[in-house]
């Protein structure tokens, strides 16, 4: 794509990357094909491509935002899918994160989208707090239907009814802690405890540290360890998330330094992408570019970690069949598409893959609650594909999209780490369903090839 930047508009480090993008960018339109919002929408400026226009003509023309470019760039999922079809190597997500930034900057939002976005980010970065507004959510979620019925309030309807009827218990492997190893140690490693889902599921980090502990890895939870960063990142407050990062970074730092890790787990895969990025996005600060490159290149999923060492005989085989969500931010933005699979089956799961797996839930950070109409028909699109598997439950890397399709299905939703520690000696997950006997499995497939057998003849 050719560009018309000036040089004075180049010395700007974020302008001269979006233009390097920019420039990659060959009009292909493959992009189009796999996008959740132009294949929901089919409007041209709801693709990557129509969105690499907008965002073009705002950074060449150095003029502020409008609302027809924020309207289109409000609903990007940022779920990354084009950058796995493009075939150019367009690096949209950076893309994107420098044209957030700019309509921070530029544009005044409305009262009441500008007051839905400070709420979620003086709330959900913080677990005390996410906590309380729940606990006040259930009083008003009777009102969720009357307040999405007026449009400016409709975000708050949509938070209402996504707060869940009970709170979790809480867990003490939610404190900072060091957890030691219960065999020969092999390892050592700190997790990222979360902010959200601490709250909403604290079993998925505590099913992490048994396991891990259980096969010799010692697990640390440092102290002062907070939010990634991501949802404010996303929502183009650079600074505050930045500031996010860089605490984690010296949190991290300091550990590596005293005790040495083999890696940081992270158990959600959206954080897992932004800390991957952390190296990208403190390039810039000389104090911090360094440190944050050696930490972005020891953040592993949980699932690409366990890969990577010798595991265990399972202790029991539950030989249940598994519907895999592969999450947008595990198989678009780290690219780990086998490794949660390899491993259920390695642990006596059916792993079943629902159609359009590439599509994203409609989740992504605070998506459903910003764009609730569009993220219902991902939700409704994706709850269709998955109940098609006939699968007895649904694993998935994301504490969002366990939130976002667990409202539209019947079917059981585990975290992939709870049911691999169930498989190698932990609790069963609550939601988990009952072990099937191995037998009747094998009676069962036996059958069907005699039936196969018997129409053929």
């Amino acid at each position: 794509m050719q560009t018309n930047f000036t040089p004075e508009q180049l010395e700007d480090p974020g302008v001269a990357l979006s233009e390097k993008i920019l420039r990659s960018c060959v009009h292909c339109g493959f992009c189009t094909a796999t996008c959740p919002t132009y294949v929901t929408l089919g409007n041209e400026l709801d693709s990557p491509r129509g969105r690499i226009y907008l965002i073009k003509d705002m950074l060449e023309n150095n003029r502020a935002a409008d609302k027809k470019t924020v309207t289109h760039i409000d609903r990007c999922l940022s779920c990354l899918a084009c950058m796995t079809t493009c075939p150019s190597g367009v690096n949209y997500m950076h893309l994107v994160d420098n044209a957030r930034v700019h309509i921070e900057k530029t544009y005044k939002r409305p009262f009441f989208n500008r007051l839905t976005r400070n709420v979620l980010a003086a709330v959900l970065p913080y677990p005390k707090r996410f906590k309380a507004s729940l606990s006040l959510a259930r009083f008003g979620r009777p009102f969720a239907p009357l307040l999405k019925a007026i449009p400016p309030l409709k975000s708050f309807g949509a938070m209402l009814e996504l707060a869940p009827d009970q709170i979790a218990a809480p867990s003490a492997f939610t404190q900072p802690a060091t957890h030691s190893a219960e065999t020969d140690r092999r390892g050592r490693v700190a997790i990222l405890g979360g902010c959200a889902q601490p709250v909403l599921k604290p079993g998925i980090n505590e099913a992490t540290i048994k396991l891990l502990t259980r096969i010799g890895v010692e697990v640390v939870l440092p102290e002062g360890e907070g939010c990634c960063g991501a949802l404010v990142h996303h929502m183009g407050r650079e600074e505050q998330a930045l500031d996010d990062a860089r605490r984690n970074v010296d949190v991290w730092t300091r550990e590596l330094e005293q005790g040495g890790l083999d890696a940081i787990i992270i158990t959600a895969s959206g954080c897992g992408t932004t800390i991957k990025d952390y190296g990208h996005m403190l390039r810039l600060d000389p104090a911090y570019a360094e440190k944050a490159k050696r930490i972005s290149a020891l953040a592993k999923d949980i699932t690409e970690y366990l890969s990577s060492i010798e595991m265990p005989e399972p202790a029991i085989r539950p030989n249940l069949v598994v519907a895999y969500h592969s999450a947008c931010s595990m198989q678009h933005g780290q690219k780990i598409t086998e490794a949660p699979k390899t491993l259920l089956k390695a642990a006596g799961f059916e792993v079943r893959n629902p159609a359009e797996g590439h599509l994203c839930c409609g989740s992504a950070g605070t998506y459903n609650i910003m764009q609730p109409e569009i993220s219902a028909q991902l939700k409704a699109r994706k709850v269709k594909n998955i109940e098609a598997t006939k699968a007895d439950i649904i694993a998935t890397g994301n504490i969002g999209c366990i939130t976002q399709i667990s409202t539209g299905t019947n079917i059981p939703l585990c975290h992939t780490i709870e049911l691999l520690n169930w498989a190698y000696g932990g609790e069963k997950p609550v939601d988990a369903p009952e072990p099937k006997p191995l037998e009747n499995t094998i009676n069962k497939r036996a059958s069907l090839v005699e039936l196969a057998a018997q129409a053929s003849m």
